[in-house]
């Protein structure tokens, strides 16, 4: 018998070589039978879907995994151009349906589940949505690396692992309660853990300088209190061309898993305390930050992210190119997602620094020219300030580097306009006052060589107003990306019939192409077209009305118009303007003023930020009126009003091939952009909207005549802002005026007095920012061209075609592309498959 070593060897080559696994119907039965017997120890007995879900999954996941080996060699390989994605969300949704699409074994796997007397459907059903984003940051954030992976674009998304997601959400008479979303309970069969790239995260301790042996100044950061960022790496396929780009999220853990010694001693409880004190960084997406304990865990986790991150990318630079950093910013470039990651620059700073010995400029050359910023708020609230005695207290090297930037950048300005006291206290990133503030948007564009917005008004009035400093002294460095959203997910997925529709008439090109929807504008004149269409359309609102009737037992008409608005709960969103224009349609039946009335079912979903006092009674508001309109029988079927609860992506996915009507209704000027505008004109819904973010675009696109307009515009607003006076505009418009009197009459809470008075106090303050009462006149009168628009119902088909065909601009693969022309300037890279 040969001798057998047990020492620890290198395993051969020939380890990972494998026959390339197979994608037909027979492939799936068996890779399935062996997971869901073997691995997961099954029987026929076992009655729930959800491990018929996890083996099916898991037999996809295999195929994901051979293509992600490849890409991943190749990149390396290759020494390409890569770009990081840094985001504090990632609203993936599900994952199986998506991947099944992409890799495209649809077919297949539907038939060898069908094989297997499984119904597809609940198996899709059964998984939950992966809990990492809270809106439409992080479903923009998803959408992006869906394109980049299809543009064969090398990008890794970062972002954070965080155990519970986005709260769920219930209604509980009429009042939003929150729960926890637990959605890693049963783990997640789409990831795998790499404790092999964990980094170490520093937090307080304090800083040592000396000078070194070349004189330079030199700094230590030392006795910190140190966690672990543990990654997990999700496969994100590109849609049928071998790429299978990174997702890297990171969990917080403990150096050590107890201390052992207080264990032994009897204090089981202290003995944890670290571990659970480092856990609870990534345990729950964006903690409430209304008190200091709040907004310390949050700036825990932005560092979290960036410090991981940053490393990650600095290590493998290192062990391909040693310490050798002169071409580091031609090779990467950083995409800040919003303010949240713009820690990166002083970290960045600090590690090229502290760790591997550049010298100030050398360490801030590079960092300027990768680091690029998205902006993705007008509301100036939103752009973060943290405390600098926070920030001294938890990262005080951070807060020196910060320091000296804006020490650096001061000089600058000074430079620029000498004296200009006021302009260089309006661009500091230290905020001055009775406590000092970091302006973290302030940080990434001054440690960034692109700032860009994500509408074209958007972009303008951060150039006009937010930013405007820095435009003067920087105008090159600003510019405009349009958001967009995945067609894969957002027609083909969600709305398989309308997409089998379109491809039959126009081919499949547009999957990857969206600009050829436009061959579909002729079809608007087919009549045979439009019947099909109508059908489509039809079929989407009976699975809708199928959708809702599992948490309401409201009888909605399948051809009433299907007026939607969801999104997050918000007052700049105004959903409150919505209720008003139902309270007025409830009016005007109590009346008798029907004749040539047009039915309407009106949904509106979405989540309040748990400690937003007003969002959350417009939640209240809605439900109260729902319930007063749905039980009067005057009302019948001529209007229905619902809530719908806990609404997520899975949800949006169900909802919008139904909509007839998208409601984006947000005050001009406060709208960045907008994302679910475009997936209801990619579905053939008709848009009501203000002049603001996206809807501009969108108008554009599909012609005036086949967009509702409505509404003040953002100058308009602006002027109107002195002078505002709606209780004025209340007592001239009758309409409106009755609507005010049967809220503050109690109709709708006749048992819960006073309970809407905060709300009325904010439609009739002069310094309402949200303008309810300015627009209201026009909305209505918006809303009517939309009911006799409705009721000639061939032009309306003509309309819904003519905005699914003008959708094009609005794909994410247009988005990236101009990212990469523009900013990223990354080469794409074929993989083999």
């Amino acid at each position: 018998m040969p001798h057998r070593s047990f020492k620890t060897s290198k395993p051969k080559s020939t380890i990972t070589i494998l026959p390339d696994l197979g994608v037909t119907e027979q492939d799936f039965i068996a890779d399935f039978k062996r997971y869901y017997s073997h691995r997961l120890g099954r029987d026929e007995n076992c009655t729930s879907p959800h491990y018929a879900y996890e083996a099916l999954s898991m037999a996809i996941s295999d195929r994901l995994i051979e293509r992600w080996k490849r890409t991943y060699n190749t990149y390396k390989d290759t020494d390409c151009k890569r770009a990081y994605y840094l985001s504090m969300e990632f609203l993936m949704g599900r994952t199986l349906s998506n991947a099944m699409l992409n890799l495209g074994i649809t077919e297949a796997v539907e038939q060898a589940m069908y094989d297997l007397g499984l119904e597809i459907e609940e198996l899709i059903e059964s998984e939950p949505d992966a809990g990492l984003g809270n809106g439409g940051l992080g479903r923009l954030a998803a959408c992006f690396i869906d394109s980049c992976a299809t543009l064969q674009l090398p990008v890794t998304g970062y972002g954070l692992r965080y155990e519970y997601g986005m709260f769920s959400q219930d209604i509980v008479n009429g009042e939003q309660v929150e729960k926890p979303d637990h959605w890693l309970r049963n783990g997640n069969v789409w990831e795998i853990e790499r404790p092999e790239y964990t980094h170490r995260i520093k937090f307080g301790g304090h800083t040592e300088s000396h000078i070194d042996e070349l004189g330079n100044k030199r700094t230590s950061w030392i006795d910190t209190q140190d966690i672990l960022a543990v990654p997990y790496d999700t496969p994100i396929p590109g849609y049928r061309n071998g790429t299978v780009n990174t997702l890297r999220l990171w969990k917080a853990t403990a150096t050590e898993e107890f201390n052992l010694q207080e264990f032994n001693a009897g204090d089981y409880a202290e003995s944890v305390a670290a571990k659970n004190t480092a856990e609870n960084i990534t345990m729950v997406l964006y903690p409430n930050d209304a008190n200091e304990n709040g907004k310390a865990l949050r700036l825990r986790q932005q560092y979290l992210l960036a410090s991981a991150s940053l490393q990650d990318v600095i290590d493998s630079w290192v062990g391909r190119h040693g310490n050798d950093f002169s071409e580091f910013a031609a090779k990467n470039t950083f995409q800040l997602n919003d303010t949240h990651p713009s820690i990166a620059v002083a970290e960045l700073m600090r590690l090229l620094m502290d760790v591997h010995g550049l010298v100030w400029g050398d360490a801030w050359a590079i960092t300027r020219k990768t680091m690029a910023y998205t902006n993705h708020t007008l509301l100036p609230e939103a752009l973060e300030r943290w405390s600098v005695n926070l920030f001294k207290q938890m990262l005080p090297r951070l807060m020196e580097i910060i320091f000296d930037i804006n020490a650096h950048f001061m000089a600058e300005v000074s430079a620029h306009w000498p004296g200009d006291i006021g302009r260089l206290s309006r661009m500091s990133i230290i905020e001055e006052g009775n406590e000092q503030y970091v302006r973290m948007a302030y940080l990434a564009i001054v440690g960034s060589y692109s700032v860009n917005g994500v509408a074209a008004l958007h972009s303008k009035l951060l150039q006009q107003g937010l930013f405007r400093d820095f435009y003067e002294f920087w105008p090159g460095k600003f510019n405009n990306k349009t958001n967009g959203v995945t067609p894969r997910r957002w027609l083909a997925a969600c709305n398989p019939e309308l997409a089998e529709l379109i491809t039959a008439t126009i081919g499949n090109g547009w999957l990857t192409d969206l600009s050829l929807l436009k061959k579909l504008e002729p079809f608007a004149e087919d009549k045979k077209f439009r019947k099909r269409w109508y059908e489509i359309k039809q079929g989407a609102k009976q699975k809708l009305i199928d959708y809702k009737k599992l948490e309401h037992d409201v009888d909605f008409n399948v051809d009433a118009i299907f007026d939607v608005q969801v999104k997050r709960v918000h007052e700049y969103k105004r959903q409150l303007l919505n209720v008003l224009h139902v309270i007025h349609l409830y009016d005007r039946i109590k009346r008798g003023d029907t004749a040539n009335w047009t039915d309407r079912c009106v949904l509106i979903g979405g989540k309040a930020a748990p400690g937003y006092y007003m969002a959350k009674k417009i939640i209240k508001l809605i439900n109260n009126v729902s319930s007063v309109i749905n039980s009067d029988p005057d009302v019948g079927r001529k209007l229905k009003l619902v809530f719908l609860p806990n609404y997520r992506v899975s949800a949006m996915e169900k909802i919008c091939p139904g909509a007839d009507l998208s409601e984006q209704i947000s005050t001009a000027g406060k709208e960045a952009s907008g994302t679910g505008n475009m997936k209801f004109m990619m579905n053939g819904a008709l848009t009501i909207g203000t002049l603001d973010g996206a809807n501009i675009e969108i108008r554009e696109e599909v012609g005036d005549e086949n967009f509702f307009l409505f509404g003040l515009t953002e100058e308009q607003v602006e002027e109107m802002s002195h002078h505002y006076d709606p209780n004025a505009i209340i007592n001239q418009d009758e309409d409106l005026l009755r609507v005010i009197r049967l809220l503050e009459c109690g109709h709708f809470n006749q048992f819960e007095p006073g309970l809407f008075d905060d709300i009325l106090a904010s439609i009739k303050s002069p310094h309402d920012p949200w303008m309810t009462a300015a627009d209201f006149r026009s909305f209505i009168d918006a809303q009517k061209r939309v009911e006799a628009a409705y009721k000639d119902q061939e032009h309306w088909l003509k309309m819904s075609i003519l905005n699914c065909a003008a959708s094009g601009k609005f794909s994410t693969d247009r988005t990236i592309t101009d990212y990469n022309n523009e900013i990223w300037k990354l080469a794409p890279v074929s993989i083999k498959f």
